[in-house]
């Protein structure tokens, strides 16, 4: 009997549950045995990773609760329907370090990177022979994609101090595992074009093209130039959610969209809808578009086989005395956080992250385990039972049993890392800072240079333990050496870091 007839004759004569019922059990009937058996068959999920760029942990409204006022309808459903952990972190509380740490597994301060964050123009800091996130996928037969903010390096076609934009690049996103990229990174700056893989698109907004140039500093642009370049992204992650579904094989999209880092560029339809002010307006914004994405995961049905992530590279900018001027609307970008990005304090690395993984999470769950972005790599390869060699995800801690419902930790020690170079670890309810102050450029009363807290018991920093705990503070300085040493944080042979790295770093770095 044809399908379609079966499907209108139910319907029809019944109605709710128990019409949607026989008919799936009708069609599957229907269904030559083959077909039957094949779709039994579990496929491998694709995954969406979506990353935002400076995002606050109470910039969204499902963990800022009162104390957020921006609305985020469309994040704040994702977490609705999925698991949202309340002690996720990125790995660094800049950008670059904490993209480095997503892609590879592996902690930035074991590259040349021990401090702030990459040039436009700087080298690739991922190795080539180096296994990454995507390729590690591309293994396992997905098509890898990615749009947005890349800024982990890649050599520019320089010629005279000026970038040809005729000629290509290399060393970019498409030879780090991604077969294709759209990146965003030389929209806001020189030559100010966007570029697909290694070819600049378009025609330069200025005709200057000299390295070193930067928005608004010698040029003609003006910040309201660069409105378009989150709708951009946006359009070609739904072009290419669309093109990837209909070949019929696993993807893997990592959407990074440099919102609401500044420049604060919301579009003319976002403009003064928060009442908070522009940056709160591109948060909107930002949760708008997100919806798009989720959308076109929807019209093309890949929805229910796709595994959502949503975070931040680290916390709320205080440019411009964003944060503090939001704080005095009754918006708190850190939340109950102390410090925002660049510190070691939480505030700059303790970022949202959500998961959706339809029919495996159970629908509106909340995880309060650590976890660090680092750990996607090891997450996607149990996912798949592949193996990861000793010399990859050195840093990476599966975390699938707790998106599992096991609530048992997967990790009790994290180290973090702060813009200018300080450490930071958590081992269980204990966190040692080994700096004075926050590492970054919150400013704060002086301290001793170690810091030590109860995170159970004092979440917001406030109460130094250091001298009533020397024992802790000796325990928990070791692991750490120990972590350096070992090059690696979790089970295998012992690695090598690129460079020497110094845990006592004070200050600006040497």
């Amino acid at each position: 009997m044809n399908p379609v007839r079966i499907r209108r004759w139910i319907t029809a004569a019944l109605t709710g549950a128990d019409a949607v019922a026989l008919v799936a059990a009708l069609m599957a009937l229907a269904m030559p045995q083959g077909a039957r058996a094949a779709d039994a068959e579990p496929s491998k999920p694709n995954i969406v990773f979506i990353l935002a760029d400076d995002l606050g942990y109470g910039d969204v409204k499902c963990l800022g609760g009162e104390r957020s006022k921006i609305a985020t309808p469309n994040i704040d459903r994702l977490a609705a329907v999925g698991m949202l952990f309340t002690d996720a972190h990125s790995s660094s509380s800049v950008c670059s370090p904490t993209r480095y740490g997503i892609l590879t597994g592996r902690y930035n301060w074991r590259s040349r990177l021990q401090s702030r964050v990459l040039r436009i123009d700087s080298p690739a800091l991922i190795a080539a022979d180096r296994l990454t996130l995507p390729q590690l996928l591309r293994q396992q037969g997905y098509q890898t994609a990615g749009m947005g903010k890349w800024h982990l390096g890649l050599t520019l076609p320089v010629k005279d101090n000026h970038i040809q934009v005729d000629q290509p690049t290399a060393n970019g996103p498409e030879t780090r595992g991604f077969d294709s990229y759209f990146s965003s990174d030389n929209r806001l700056f020189p030559p100010f074009m966007f570029t697909q893989n290694d070819r600049f698109v378009g025609t330069p907004l200025i005709k200057e093209t000299r390295v070193g140039l930067k928005y608004g500093r010698g040029t003609s642009l003006r910040t309201g130039d660069f409105a378009h370049i989150h709708p951009a992204v946006t359009d070609n992650a739904v072009e290419t959610i669309e093109a990837l579904a209909a070949k019929q094989k696993p993807f893997f999209i990592y959407y990074a969209p440099s919102t609401p880092h500044d420049p604060y560029v919301p579009t003319k339809e976002w403009r003064g809808k928060s009442g908070l002010g522009v940056y709160a307006d591109y948060v909107m914004q930002l949760d708008a578009e997100v919806g798009r994405l989720l959308a076109a995961l929807d019209k093309t049905g890949q929805a229910g086989n796709t595994i959502v992530l949503f975070t931040s590279d680290n916390g709320c900018a205080p440019y411009q005395k964003i944060a503090s001027g939001l704080e005095k609307q009754g918006h708190y970008p850190s939340a109950h956080l102390r410090g925002y990005k660049s510190d070691a304090w939480d505030g700059g690395h303790r970022i949202p992250l959500i998961v959706r993984w339809p029919g495996q999470i159970k629908a509106g769950t909340r995880c309060d385990r650590l976890v660090c972005l680092n750990d996607t790599m090891a997450t996607c390869a149990e996912i798949l039972d592949a193996k990861l060699p000793d010399n990859a995800a050195e840093d990476s801690v599966s975390f699938l049993s707790l998106l599992k419902g096991n609530n048992q930790p997967t990790r009790e020690t994290l180290v973090h890392h702060s813009i200018n170079g300080n450490f930071a670890i958590r081992d269980g309810r204990w966190k040692l800072v080994l700096c004075p102050g926050s590492g970054g450029w919150t400013p704060g009363p002086k301290s001793p240079p170690v810091q030590l807290y109860d995170m159970s018991a004092d979440a917001g920093e406030l109460k130094n333990l250091q001298a009533d705990q020397p024992e802790i503070v000796k325990r928990l300085t070791d692991k750490l050496k120990q972590t350096v040493a070992d090059g690696r944080s979790t089970p295998g042979l012992k690695q090598k870091n690129d460079v020497p790295v110094d845990i006592f770093k004070m200050g600006r770095p040497r």
